[in-house]
């Protein structure tokens, strides 16, 4: 059996998937990064082979996140694309019609526009946390409310209260208000989860046209709460797809397969990749005023990539000592 490897590894999650030669999806895995990206790509590697038979061949892989350059070194990956790429390819295989990708992770949020099958629009919010799932997870957290519960929580509100929600502290700030005034539970959690659309969509969405058909993708799409604040704020459905929590991944399975049907072999380095020893390190470039600050990558002594210069000076360095 043949298949196709997308790893997408972010700040808070690695998610792996594997698809078929029909693109239907034979596993999927989501893990916490915890910070140390190369040690949850092997992670996710040793655990994705204990669920795949023998026989499977991996024919192609791709990488995407914000780790993408050091993903795809240790993969040895075919393909490395942006989690915009990659997000919007998984939203069309899973809803050939889709218009608007809202993207929400645990650090960052995303907005896609599509018309006609092409992207012709985008934004991306990394500054604020008030919008995403690691702020969802403290607040809970700081209610001892599992996150599971969360959401299911918030659609018993028979009230929500109206919260600011421009910035985390304040935000919390004011959440801690309506509960001293006895507002109750369902309400204030009902309050935050349309404070949080409120905030994406000013921040992100501002004058964009969104419509129809929507896709909700991303860790907080598990939230039922959002996608219902989502829904009555727009006034029309949300889309919630089969494998939410790792459309970049999916993305990226579905782009190594288009990439291998063009009869390009494989360089993935295979499971056996999760027990190499890998290695990085940073240094700042002064050949220029820029002072680049450069990525390195080895496994034991040997270079294998280096990024982050605006020249390429370093990078051509690598692919000169790889091709010696």
């Amino acid at each position: 059996m043949n298949a196709y490897l997308g790893v997408d590894v972010g700040s808070v999650s690695t998610n792996f998937v594997l698809i078929d030669e029909q693109e239907q999806v034979l596993a999927d895995l989501y893990i916490r990064t915890q910070g140390q990206p190369i040690q949850a790509i092997q992670k996710g590697l040793r655990m994705l082979e204990k669920e795949v038979p023998p026989s499977l061949t991996i024919k192609g892989a791709g990488a995407t996140g914000s780790a993408r350059q050091l993903t795809g070194v240790i993969l040895g990956a075919d393909i490395v694309k942006n989690e915009i790429t990659a997000h919007a390819v998984a939203a069309m295989h899973c809803i050939p019609d889709v218009q608007t990708v809202i993207e929400i992770g645990g650090q960052d949020s995303k907005m896609i526009i599509i018309r006609d099958g092409v992207v012709v629009d985008f934004a991306m919010n990394t500054v604020c946390s008030a919008g995403t799932g690691s702020f969802l997870d403290h607040q809970a957290d700081r209610l001892g409310i599992p996150i599971e519960e969360f959401g299911a929580l918030a659609l018993k509100s028979e009230h929500p209260v109206r919260i600011a929600g421009r910035c985390s502290v304040f935000a919390e700030s004011d959440m801690i208000h309506k509960q001293q005034m006895g507002h109750s539970l369902p309400d204030i959690i009902a309050g935050l989860c349309e404070a949080l659309v409120r905030n994406y969509l000013n921040n992100v969405g501002h004058g964009k046209p969104i419509l129809p058909p929507i896709a909700f993708q991303g860790g907080v799409a598990a939230n039922p709460g959002i996608r219902h604040a989502f829904e009555k704020e727009l006034g029309t459905p949300v889309i919630v797809p089969e494998h939410f929590a790792v459309m970049g991944a999916l993305g990226m399975a579905l782009l190594a397969k288009e990439n291998a049907a063009r009869g390009r072999k494989t360089s993935f380095r295979g499971f056996g990749a999760s027990e190499l020893e890998f290695s990085t390190r940073s240094f700042e470039c002064k050949g220029c005023p820029n002072h680049c600050e450069i990525v390195e990558i080895r496994q034991d002594k040997v270079v294998l990539a280096r990024w982050g210069d605006r020249c390429r000076k370093w990078q051509d360095i690598t692919s000169t000592e790889a091709a010696s």
